[in-house]
């Protein structure tokens, strides 16, 4: 590999993993409402590393570098602006001297700080959702405009339209740059959007990938962070990380070298992460201190289950069902429900299985959904009703736009097609 290419998979490293911690910080020093120029300066100084490196060297701390170089360029910026005379003085002194030592401008405690103030910023409750996640993305994980469009199957306007409209809300002053002190509320909201941000990542949406690592693994770097932090130190994030980390570890084992799916029973439990799986069970336990057991308490704990068996035959799937018991109590949508009905017929067989789909409530909500077919296709197939296994496959079909799921049910279809007079 040349030192041009070195160099440019450093500066991508940089800008995905660094980028949003920069951009925190130089938002603290200038202010929510000039978050944009922080996020601007950002980019130019990666476009300056990638023209400067490969000529005179990666300096000893490329990260500080970005800092330096950023910052210098939002001064730059903001001294043309009249009304930042008055405020000239204090910056300054906030930013100190313009010191040549890159290692004495981003000390990890302050940027630690600085990016958690940014993570409960952009999931200020006063903001959509999805306007959330779209400003955790660009802001904190150095995603771009087209990237989110992608993995959240919106056009690339809607994604400008909401990062500008959030943008503007937060220059309005509804929010401060700040971890709040009685931030309860406000904690929920952010475990909300690094839940869903993580759930894309692991199940993907849409696309050629069935799993989008850079988005779970976004999610598993943010939410570590906050857990490490005294005000995220609460059980709800340690059973949130523990769900996230004992899902990632079995990534490995969800698809084949093409790409393709396989089902837990198909799958290598060899290549599962061992050393993250017990970092999810620490995190687990972690998570136990208290009296409140939420929805990620038991969805960790189904994952648990699923890690901790040797093999698909010796998994506890009562356990499993005890805890999907637990979890429509507090969570009774109708992808849980189906899920449950998977534990069920496990315990009982395919024909409960069954049964226990046409007593979901709200089991309307599932029929654009492709999973309820693939499910029913499986019950079907094992109770030999071929031809309602071959129907519900090939309505499966019509709804996933995933490739690799799509690849998994022609041959799902195939081979059932066989039993077929």
């Amino acid at each position: 590999m040349s030192h041009t290419e070195n160099t440019d998979r450093l500066v991508d490293h940089l800008f995905r993993h660094e980028a949003g911690r920069i951009v925190s910080t130089l938002t603290r020093i200038f202010g929510i409402d000039r978050m944009e120029i922080a996020e601007d300066v950002v980019q130019e100084a990666l476009l300056k590393a990638l023209q400067q490196w490969p000529y005179s060297g990666v300096p000893e701390n490329p990260a500080g570098w970005i800092m330096q170089v950023a910052r210098r360029q939002a001064l730059d910026i903001l001294r043309r602006e009249q009304n930042l005379k008055s405020k000239e003085v204090e910056i300054l002194a906030d930013i100190g001297p313009q010191t040549t030592d890159q290692n004495e401008l981003f000390l990890d405690d302050d940027i630690r700080d600085d990016e958690l103030r940014m993570m409960f910023v952009c999931c200020h409750p006063s903001l959509g959702v999805e306007s959330q996640i779209a400003l955790t993305l660009k802001t904190l994980c150095g995603f771009g405009v087209d990237e989110i469009a992608r993995a959240f199957l919106c056009s690339r306007e809607t994604i400008h339209k909401r990062l500008v409209r959030a943008r503007q809300h937060l220059r309005e002053g509804v929010a401060r740059f700040e971890i709040p002190a009685n931030n309860t509320n406000r904690l929920e909201t952010v475990l909300q959007v690094l839940y869903l941000l993580f759930n894309e990542g692991y199940n993907a949406s849409h696309g050629e990938e069935l799993i989008r690592r850079d988005l779970g693994e976004e999610a598993i770097r943010l939410t570590r962070l906050l857990a490490q932090h005294r005000v995220g130190n609460d059980p709800k994030t340690h059973a949130l990380l523990a769900l996230m980390l004992l899902h990632t570890a079995r990534f490995p084992g969800r698809v084949d070298n093409g790409g393709n799916l396989l089902l837990l029973r198909e799958q290598d439990r060899s290549v599962w992460n061992k050393a993250m799986i017990l970092e999810g069970l620490q995190e687990l336990d972690h998570s136990a201190i208290g009296d409140e057991i939420s929805e990620y308490h038991l969805q960790a704990g189904i994952a648990a289950c699923h890690c901790l068996a040797e093999s698909y035959e010796s998994t506890d799937w009562k356990r499993i069902l005890m805890l999907y018991d637990m979890l429509v109590e507090i969570n009774d949508s109708p992808v849980v429900s189906l899920n449950r009905a998977i534990a069920v017929s496990k315990v009982s067989g395919a024909e409960a299985g069954i049964q226990t789909i046409q007593e979901i409530r709200n089991r309307k909500q599932l029929d654009r959904y492709y999973l309820l077919y693939a499910v029913l296709g499986e019950f079907q197939m094992t109770l030999g009703n071929f031809e309602e296994a071959a129907k519900s496959y090939r309505k499966a079909l019509e709804l996933t736009q995933l490739k690799s799921e799509q690849v998994f049910l022609m041959g799902k279809l195939e081979a059932v097609s066989q039993n077929v007079n």
